[in-house]
């Protein structure tokens, strides 16, 4: 896996409507940029992700990327109309909550067949935190037979909550975790429990969510912004505005410090930060590469803006 990940939910029009050329160009970027780890999900526009993710990775070398998707959520055809409630796409199916053996298994099944691949190098349970008995118990069991069997690599889980996510890495000990927006520069909840439970369980760790939804991928965050995939509250703006003054006056950017600030845990392996445009791609990686200056991660702990100078 490459350190930094491209986060595919802007593929099946998260926020944003985008068309498949621009899709393709979005990955594009990402692959120039020396990107080789995508993630996506059925979730992200009820499939739409993983079919343009897939067609945008025909052709390239498949032993030279890291492909990641989720089961936990199958897609089941509907013909209510309208449009989704979670993605810009038509509502032509609906998601139904599937942890069983058989309901993991055809959930690979058709991500692969979506992906237009025969395999996957990576499969979480996505978002279990309300099915966390069925996930350890059920899930995880149906996913460790399919890694057996070759036909996915690497096994894990992915959430927001840092309880379900100490409780499945403490019983489970997978390869991996992704966890999204619960170790950002703007709070860091997981290093209470979860990272030293990953650490101890030698389990990688993906980071999420690193912009906190967008409050944390602007020069100058302002009101109005996501936080969560909401407009952010106004004492979660300030705090992002006073760290943004720090970095400001350390030579340094609100987004560059988030990016390299996930990075910088040493259970981290990967960070995903997503993308609507191509440009964007282009600057995530190039904030990336660059990284802030050494010196403001102790003047973000002596502000009390940050809980622990990374490593």
């Amino acid at each position: 896996m490459t350190s930094l990940g491209l986060g595919c939910a802007q593929l099946g029009n998260l926020f944003v409507e985008i068309t498949d050329e621009q899709g393709r160009s979005i990955v594009d970027a990402a692959w120039d940029a020396g990107v080789r780890f995508f993630d996506t999900a059925p979730h992200y526009g009820l499939g739409l992700s993983e079919r343009r993710l897939g067609a945008a990775l025909a052709g390239r070398p498949r032993g030279g990327y890291t492909l990641c998707s989720k089961v936990g959520r199958v897609l089941e055809p509907t013909d209510a109309g309208g449009m989704d409630t979670d993605f810009l796409v038509p509502a032509t199916h609906k998601r139904v909550w599937d942890f069983s053996r058989d309901g993991v298994r055809r959930s690979i099944d058709d991500s692969l067949a979506r992906l237009g691949h025969d395999r996957l190098d990576i499969a979480l349970i996505h978002d279990a935190e309300g099915h966390a008995d069925a996930a350890i118990g059920t899930a995880f069991p149906a996913l460790a037979e399919l890694r057996d069997a070759g036909v996915v690599g690497a096994i894990g889980t992915g959430s927001t909550n840092t309880a379900y996510l100490t409780r499945f890495v403490r019983e489970c000990r997978p390869d991996t975790v992704l966890i999204a927006g619960r170790y950002t520069l703007l709070e860091q909840p997981a290093l209470a429990e979860l990272l030293p439970a990953c650490v101890e369980a030698g389990t990688k760790v993906i980071i999420g969510g690193v912009f906190n939804s967008g409050l944390l991928a602007h020069d100058h965050p302002r009101t109005g912004l996501a936080y969560e995939y909401h407009a952010a509250p106004a004492d979660l703006v300030a705090r992002a505005q006073a760290i943004a003054d720090v970095c400001a006056r350390h030579g340094s950017t609100l987004p560059a410090a988030a990016i390299a600030y996930a990075a910088g845990h040493p259970a981290v392996s990967t960070v995903l930060v997503g993308a609507e445009t191509p440009e964007q791609v282009r600057r995530n990686a190039d904030l990336f590469a660059d990284g802030p200056p050494p010196e403001l991660w102790p003047a973000l702990a002596a502000a009390g803006l940050i809980a622990q100078v990374p490593a």
